[in-house]
C-alpha cells in the first residue's frame, strides 16, 4: 500500500468494491453468513483506507489519472480522466465510512440475507465513488446509472412486500426520467463542442454564454442531478424510498447518495459553466431551489409520525441548506456546505440505525404507537437524543460549524434565520421521537390517522424474530457515526482543511490545467473555517429551539387556545401537502417536468 503510486489510487478505489461484489456473487452461496459479512465489510474498510491515502496525496494539488494511458496531447484529448482533489477524495472517505458502518450494523440486523445484498451495497458505493472522481461528463452519467440501478434494487430489497416494490419502482422511474433528461443535455453539449471531458468542455465553451443550446444543456443536466439530490420539486421519490429500504441502506441514501446530486451540480457548474453562465442566474437558481427545499422539507418533517419518513424529509430540508450554501458562489459557501454535509451524514446515519433497532424490536416505526415502549433501552434513547441535537446543530458537532459557515457565506439575516429555523425544526422533530418513544414524555397521543398519513405501524422487521438485546456490532456502528459527527467539529485539521479544499474546488483554471497539462497554480484566497463565538452561540440557540419544538409537539393538546387556533388554520395546508405526496408515479413525473420548466425560467430570466 505504501508503494502504490498516487495516480493508481482512484482506479484501485473503483476496482476494490467491484471485485468484492464479484467474489460474493460467485462464492456467496458456498460461504457461511459470517464470511459474507466479513468479506463485504473488509472491502469497505480497505477502500476506506485507500480513500484516506488519496486524501493524503491531495494536500496541495490534484491526482490525475488518464484511463488506459491516453494522456492528452496538444489539440487532441480522447481519454477518460479521473481527477481527485481534497474535496471529492474526502467525499469518497465519507462514502466508504458510511458503507463500513452500514455493513457492520447488518451483521446481526438481518436474519436471512444473501450475498447479493452485500454485492449490491458494494456496487452502489462503487458507483458513488466513480461519480465523485470522474472528470468526464458522460462517465458521470454512467456512474449515475450504476449507482441508481443498485439503489433501486436495495430500496425494493423486500420483494415479498408490495410497499417495498412500489417504493423501489417510484424511485427507479423518477430517477430514470431525470437521467434521460440529463443524457439529452450531455448530447447537446457534445453536438456543440465534440467533447465530453469536463476540462475539455471548459475550454470549448469559453465564450458561449449566450448560446441557447448551452443554456438548455445546463438546465437538463442540472435537472438530472437535482432529481438525485431530491431538491423540490424533484424530491417526491426520496421519502417513499427511505420508508421501504432497510435502515442500513437509508444511511447511504441520506448520507451520501442524495448529497452526491448536490456535488455533481456544483462540480459541473464550477468546471464547465463557470464564466459561461451569468453568476446572477446561477445564484438565483441555487437560492430559490434551496429555500423551497429547506422550507418544505422542514414542514413535512415536523408533521410525520412514520419515523423513517420523518428522517427522510429532514434530509430533504438539509439538502436545501446545502444548496443555499452553494448559492453564495464562493469558496466559503462550498467549505461550509462540505463541513455541514459530512456532519449531517454522520448524525443522520446514527438516527437511521437507531430507527432500525426500533423496527427490529417492536415491528413498528410509528412514533405514536411506540409511546414509552423504549423505556428499557434508555442508552439507545440517549444516543437518539444526542443525534437529534446534533442534527439541530449543537456544538461541537460538525453540523453546527457547517451551518455557521453557510450563514457567514450568505451574508443575509433572513437566510441566517431560515437555516436556524430549519435546523431547529428538523432536530426538534427527531428529539420529539426520542423523548416520546424512549422516555414516555408527554401525554399518550391519540391515534388519529387519516388516509393521507403514513403511520408505520405493523412494519415487517428486517430481522426475524425481532431482537430484544442490542448486538455489539449494531451499537458499535451507531457509536462510530456519533463519534464521527463530533470529530468533524472537534478535530482541528478537518475543519481547517475544508478552506483550501473549497478554494481549489471553485478554481476552474487550476482544474483544467491539472487535467490537461499536469500543472496548476494553488488558489491564493483561502476562506477561514475555524469556530467563532457566533457559531457556538448559533448552535446552542438552534439546540434550545429544537428542545422547544419537541416540547410543543409533545404537549400540543395542552397549549392555550390562543396558540392552537393559528396552528389549526394550517391543517388545510398540511392536508394539501400530504395529498400532493400521493405516491403515484404519474404525479411525480408531472412535477419533474414542471420543475425542469421552473429551472429553465430561473436560469434564463434576467
Amino acid at each position: 500500500m505504501a508503494v502504490l503510486p498516487a495516480a493508481d489510487l482512484p482506479v484501485v478505489l473503483l476496482a476494490t468494491p467491484v471485485t468484492g461484489a464479484c467474489v460474493l456473487l460467485a462464492l456467496g452461496r458456498r460461504l457461511p453468513g459470517w464470511a459474507v459479512d466479513t468479506v463485504a465489510t473488509g472491502c469497505a474498510l480497505l477502500s476506506f483506507v485507500l480513500a484516506v491515502l488519496l486524501v493524503g496525496a491531495t494536500p496541495h494539488g490534484r491526482v490525475v489519472t488518464w484511463a488506459g494511458g491516453w494522456q492528452p496531447k496538444p489539440k487532441l484529448t480522447v481519454g477518460i480522466v479521473l481527477v481527485a482533489d481534497r474535496t471529492n477524495a474526502s467525499l469518497v472517505v465519507l462514502i466508504f465510512g458510511l458503507a463500513a458502518c452500514a455493513l457492520l450494523f447488518g451483521w446481526r440486523y438481518f436474519d436471512s440475507v444473501h450475498a447479493h445484498y452485500h454485492a449490491l451495497v458494494l456496487l452502489f458505493v462503487a458507483g458513488m465513488t466513480g461519480f465523485a472522481l470522474t472528470g468526464d461528463l458522460f462517465d458521470l452519467f454512467v456512474f449515475f446509472e450504476l449507482m441508481g440501478a443498485s439503489a433501486y434494487a436495495l430500496a425494493a430489497f423486500k420483494i415479498e412486500d408490495a410497499e417495498s416494490v412500489q417504493g423501489g419502482l417510484t424511485f427507479g422511474v423518477i430517477n430514470s426520467l431525470g437521467a434521460y433528461l440529463c443524457l439529452i443535455g450531455i448530447a447537446m453539449l457534445y453536438a456543440r463542442t465534440g467533447q465530453l471531458g469536463l476540462p475539455q468542455l471548459a475550454v470549448a465553451l469559453a465564450g458561449h454564454g449566450s448560446d441557447p443550446l448551452v443554456l438548455a444543456a445546463f438546465v437538463l443536466i442540472s435537472t438530472g442531478w437535482l432529481v438525485k439530490a431530491a431538491a423540490v420539486p424533484f424530491h417526491f421519490w426520496l421519502a417513499d424510498a427511505h420508508a421501504v429500504a432497510p435502515a442500513p441502506v437509508c444511511v447511504l441514501f441520506s448520507g451520501a447518495m442524495a448529497p452526491l446530486g448536490v456535488y455533481g451540480l456544483a462540480r459541473v457548474y464550477w468546471v464547465v459553466f463557470h464564466g459561461v453562465l451569468p453568476d446572477g442566474s446561477v445564484h438565483r437558481m441555487f437560492l430559490v431551489l434551496g429555500v423551497a427545499t429547506a422550507v418544505l422539507g422542514a414542514f413535512m418533517c415536523l408533521t410525520q409520525r412514520h419515523v423513517k419518513r420523518l428522517l427522510a424529509y429532514s434530509t430533504i430540508a438539509h439538502i436545501g441548506l446545502f444548496l443555499i450554501g452553494l448559492a453564495a458562489l464562493t469558496s466559503l459557501g462550498v467549505a461550509g456546505t462540505a463541513v455541514y454535509l459530512v456532519g449531517h451524514a454522520a448524525v443522520k446515519g446514527a438516527l437511521f440505525l437507531l430507527t432500525g433497532m426500533l423496527l427490529s424490536r417492536y415491528r413498528s416505526v410509528d412514533e405514536l404507537s411506540l409511546f414509552g415502549r423504549g423505556r428499557d433501552h434508555q442508552v439507545a434513547g440517549a444516543a437518539f437524543v444526542l443525534a437529534a441535537l446534533g442534527l439541530a446543530g449543537l456544538p461541537p458537532f460538525g453540523t453546527a460549524l457547517g451551518k455557521s459557515l453557510v450563514d457567514e457565506a450568505g451574508h443575509s439575516v433572513a437566510l441566517t434565520v431560515l437555516t436556524l429555523a430549519v435546523s431547529a425544526v428538523t432536530g426538534g422533530a427527531a428529539l420529539r421521537v426520542a423523548l416520546r418513544v424512549y422516555f414516555g414524555v408527554g401525554p399518550r397521543p391519540p391515534d388519529e390517522a387519516t388516509a393521507d398519513v403514513v403511520t408505520g405501524q405493523d412494519e415487517e422487521p428486517d430481522a426475524t424474530p425481532p431482537s430484544t438485546r442490542t448486538p455489539v456490532s449494531m451499537s458499535l456502528a451507531v457509536t462510530l457515526l456519533l463519534v464521527a459527527g463530533l470529530a468533524v467539529g472537534l478535530v482541528p485539521g478537518i475543519a481547517t482543511a475544508a478552506g483550501p479544499a473549497a478554494a481549489m474546488f471553485v478554481d476552474q483554471r487550476s482544474y483544467v490545467d491539472a487535467a490537461l497539462h499536469g500543472s496548476g497554480q494553488l488558489p491564493i484566497s483561502v476562506p477561514d473555517t475555524h469556530w467563532t463565538t457566533s457559531a457556538i452561540v448559533s448552535g446552542v440557540l438552534a439546540a434550545l429551539l429544537a428542545v422547544l419544538v419537541a416540547v410543543i409537539g409533545l404537549y400540543s393538546r395542552q397549549l392555550p387556545e390562543l396558540v392552537r387556533r393559528p396552528i389549526g388554520r394550517l391543517r388545510p395546508v398540511l392536508t394539501g401537502l400530504h395529498r400532493v405526496h400521493s405516491g403515484h408515479v404519474g404525479d411525480y413525473a408531472a412535477w419533474l417536468v414542471f420543475g425542469a420548466a421552473v429551472l429553465a425560467g430561473l436560469v434564463v430570466l434576467g
